[in-house]
Formats: C-alpha cells, structure tokens, sequence
C-alpha cells in the first residue's frame, strides 16, 4: 500500500489551518505544512494538530513553495491543498483509494469557488477541474503565480469536489489581487513578455467578455456581474505593470 501525505501552503491561516487539516486527515498519512513566515498563531496550531512544519522565506514564487515540500516526505503520493480548501466526503474515500492502486497516475477533481458569501456556478469563479495528486518523484511545478504542475503521466478525475472557500471581504481580494499581478508582471517581464497601453487595456476588455458573455458569468446574477468587473480590474493590471516595467527601462 502506498503512502499518501498532503502538502498544505501557509502564511497567517489561523482561522483555516486547523479545519483544514482535519479535513486532510480523513483522507491522507501525513500532514506538511510549508509556512512562508507566518505572525500569528498558524504554526503553533498546524504543530498541535499533527503536521509536520517547515518553513520557506517567501520570496514571490508559489511553485518554487510547492517544490520545497517534495523532499520533505518519504510519501508516494502528494495531495496539495489551499489551507481555505475542504475536500468532500465523497473525495476523500476516493482518495483513500489512490493507495491501492498499481500503476502511478496523476489525479484530478472539481473545485467549486464560495468568495464573498456566494457560491459561483458560472463565470470566471465556475466550478473548474485541478489537478492535486501526484507521484511525489514525477512532479514539478512552474511559473512563479498562477503555477501550473508538470506530470507525464496519465490522469484520473476523481469523483467529489473540493470547496475553496476564498476572498471575505474586497480589501482581501484587492490586497492579493495586487501581490499577485506585481509577481506576474515583473515574472513576465523577465521572460521577454511585453505589453503597450492599448494592449493592457485591450486585454482587460476581453477578460470581462470572457468572464461575463463567454463563460456564462451574467446567470450569476450581480455577483456575476462584479466578478467579471473584477477580473477586469486584475487582468488590466497584470499587463499595464508589464507595460510599466518596459516603459521605464
């Protein structure tokens, strides 16, 4: 039988590291937390909960987070998991099932998005697969936001979902909005990507089409509505820092 852990990413998750982890623990062997410096009570919490912590400086790179944790366990597969995710029932049976299985595989399941006390159906927030499970010694993870894991190997959609219960407030989503479109900027820029003015406000455009018209996100009713608005906002920003970057050199 193959041993599982989860690997979950912390910076001051007080209020979701506990319930997190005993979510995880339905389903896994291990527990590693990778906290990137937290303040306030998380790793004293994770410790008395059962996880294994280690921490990493934070210095702008999630994959670079999700890769330190690979050589922190001697587990066959690695389960990743947002400290504001909750694996159901039904998803963590199956996961217990990985364990038994012959041939090494890479596992996918539905995530369903609750932000600002509304459940998304539609629109930039709709339910949408990800890819959690792997052979600890067959993934890697690139990019250093909006990291994207790379396997070989075949995959295999679970049933059940995962509940991301994300941004409380505006200010959360503003403040995160705001780190992760600097990383991506400044990431790009570095890889030889530009932008111009028009370009920046030109993605910005199709990103609400997209998130409003395309992906259905008007039958979210105004929750849809400011979504898209929002994913306006964030793509916009994303490339008039690009373009900022390459105006001022």
């Amino acid at each position: 039988m193959r041993k599982i852990a989860a690997v979950i990413l912390s910076k001051n998750e007080e209020k979701n590291i506990q319930a997190v982890i005993e979510n995880a623990r339905n389903s896994v062997d291990e527990i590693i937390v990778i906290d990137s410096g937290s303040t306030d009570r998380t790793v004293e919490i994770a410790r008395q909960c059962g996880a294994k912590v280690f921490f990493r400086q934070w210095d702008n790179d999630f994959s670079a987070q999700r890769n330190f944790a690979l050589d922190k366990t001697d587990a066959d597969y690695i389960l990743y998991l947002d400290a504001d995710e909750r694996m159901s029932d039904e998803l963590c049976q199956e996961v217990k099932k990985i364990a038994d299985g012959e041939e090494l595989r890479q596992y996918s399941f539905m995530r369903k998005i609750k932000a600002f006390g509304f459940e998304y159906r539609y629109g930039i927030f709709a339910p949408d697969e990800v890819v959690r499970i792997f052979p600890r010694k067959n993934i890697c993870w690139e990019n250093k936001v909006h990291e994207r894991p790379v396997c070989k190997l075949p995959k295999i959609k679970l049933h059940g979902i995962v509940k991301h219960y994300t941004y409380d407030s505006w200010q959360q989503w503003l403040d995160k909005a705001g780190q992760y479109t600097t990383i991506w900027a400044k990431d790009s820029y570095r890889k030889g990507k530009r932008a111009s003015a028009g370009s920046a406000f030109g993605h910005g455009m199709y990103g609400f089409l997209r998130a409003y018209i395309i992906k259905l996100g008007f039958l979210d009713g105004w929750a849809g509505m400011y979504s898209s608005l929002q994913h306006l906002f964030y793509t916009l920003m994303k490339y008039w820092k690009l373009y900022e970057l390459g105006h001022k050199k």
